[in-house]
């Protein structure tokens, strides 16, 4: 649920800018501001909001742009510019060697494994499979936005983009921890630290 979370400003901008980008803008930026509040209340740490930040900079940008160039070309590709957006984020996530998913793991794994390379590696691997799903995702967004492409594909690519990721962290999870418990047969160096 805490990547889903996480989605829901994007999500929010997609549904309401049929109405108006601006208005999709603003509401995703007052949403992702009043989500990073309220996780910051609860004792997150900034690790575990990169991609909250990065929504937060993102829509407190197109909220201006949007309401100054209300009937810019740009509006057109907003899709593809919000893509583009979560890959950078993600990949330089990568890129300084702080994944965004390390702060989200975190949250539910044990303290003790935080330090461990298995846990860093864990994570890199996590966050390379979101940071290639988004730029899979922006490119079949620009191409989709360049070509007036319908709906109905427009919810496939997203669908399929944000569902391949979560289907892989989930199953590399379970996978990692079965090995952590010793339910799966595989060299115990490897996991030792999970």
């Amino acid at each position: 649920m805490t990547y889903l979370k996480g989605f829901l400003p994007w999500i929010v901008f997609s549904v309401l800018s049929v109405v108006g980008w601006q208005w999709g803008a603003l509401a995703a930026l007052l949403l992702s501001a009043g989500l990073l509040w309220r996780e910051r209340r609860a004792g997150a740490g900034f690790d575990g909001q990169i991609l909250d930040i990065g929504a937060l900079v993102y829509f407190a940008a197109l909220t201006v742009f949007a309401f100054v160039e209300m009937h810019s070309g740009a509006e057109r590709y907003d899709g593809a510019l919000s893509s583009v957006w979560l890959a950078l984020v993600a990949w330089a996530s990568l890129a300084v060697r702080r994944p965004f998913t390390t702060g989200i793991a975190r949250g539910r794994a044990p303290r003790e494994v935080w330090d461990s390379p298995v846990f860093l590696r864990m994570n890199m691997v996590l966050t390379l499979v979101w940071s290639a799903s988004f730029t899979a995702v922006a490119v079949a967004a620009y191409a989709c936005d360049a070509l007036s492409a319908p709906t109905v594909v427009r919810i496939a690519y997203q669908a399929i983009g944000l569902g391949i990721p979560a289907y892989f962290t989930h199953r590399y999870v379970a996978l990692l921890a079965a090995r952590r418990s010793g339910t799966v047969d595989e060299p115990a160096e490897e996991v030792a630290a999970l």
